[in-house]
């Protein structure tokens, strides 16, 4: 079972879907930031603060609770089970090389493999979502 903080763990997943939403909402057909309304310099000058902030978040953690999110990460993404947990967290350690934050930010949907790994859990960050209204 994990021991990192829920709240935390939602934290970064609300932040992991902004930055999946800045990623939509650049144009991909547009040449320059005058052809797209300057929408693209917008978009691009916000993606760079959430991502900072996400990392600088996710760097912050001690190491176990960074071993954690990525072990998350993997069962929710279906490389482990619950019941594999402390296996999942054991090869987290293992394998850890360079910034954890870096490793999980280069993850596609890694908030949906995150909100998944809580869920084997029987957690959720529905509660967690409607307190940042």
């Amino acid at each position: 079972m994990p021991t990192i903080n829920t709240d935390k763990v939602c934290f970064i997943v609300v932040k992991a879907r902004e930055l999946e939403s800045e990623d939509e909402g650049m144009p991909a057909d547009a040449s320059n930031a005058t052809d797209d309304g300057f929408v693209s310099v917008l978009t691009e000058e916000a993606f760079a603060t959430v991502r900072n902030e996400l990392s600088s978040f996710i760097d912050a953690l001690d190491e176990d609770e960074q071993a954690e999110l990525v072990a998350l990460a993997w069962v929710g993404r279906g490389e482990f089970t619950a019941e594999e947990w402390d296996e999942a967290v054991k090869e987290a350690r293992q394998r850890h090389e360079g910034p954890t934050s870096a490793y999980l930010l280069g993850i596609p949907l890694l908030a949906s493999f995150l909100e998944g790994g809580l869920a084997e859990f029987g957690e959720s960050c529905e509660f967690f979502a409607a307190d940042r209204q």
